[in-house]
């Protein structure tokens, strides 16, 4: 099974990339007024959250509370999941924003919207996921 669950997590990460890039983009042309600041936060993500994603999916794999062999997948596991991805990701939009526009209150703001956000998308990117097998032997639903 975690021979092809590589496969799944890299899928996940790409998915979830693409939609956090691009509300990362949207809310920081919004609070800092600036399309370009904007663009440039939002690339600058690209590859610190990509492997951020990555290793978290890898470590929420490890401790996934399996019951005989078998995945647990529970909407309590996705919120704890949701919660603990927010906090790395907050903290690491946070550090960019204020290297990138020079502002630290710029970084706050951006940070602090993409809670809500974020951990909206995010819980439903991972019910999403939760539905298919891809990367998976099976398992029952």
């Amino acid at each position: 099974m975690a021979d092809k669950s590589y496969k799944r997590h890299i899928a996940k990460t790409i998915t979830w990339r693409v939609i956090g890039t691009l509300d990362t983009v949207i809310l920081s042309w919004i609070i800092s007024g600036s399309p370009t600041t904007g663009l440039q936060i939002g690339l600058a993500e690209v590859i610190t959250k990509m492997l951020l994603y990555y290793f978290h999916e890898r470590v929420w794999f490890k401790i996934n509370l399996s019951k005989d062999g078998i995945i647990l997948e529970s909407r309590k596991r996705h919120i704890a999941k949701t919660i603990t991805w927010r906090f790395i990701g907050t903290l690491d939009t946070m550090i960019l924003a204020w290297v990138i526009s020079g502002d630290p209150l710029i970084g706050l703001k951006i940070g602090f919207a993409e809670v809500v956000t974020k951990m909206l998308l995010y819980y439903f990117h991972e019910r999403f996921w939760y539905k298919i097998n891809y990367g998976l032997p099976s398992r029952n639903i």
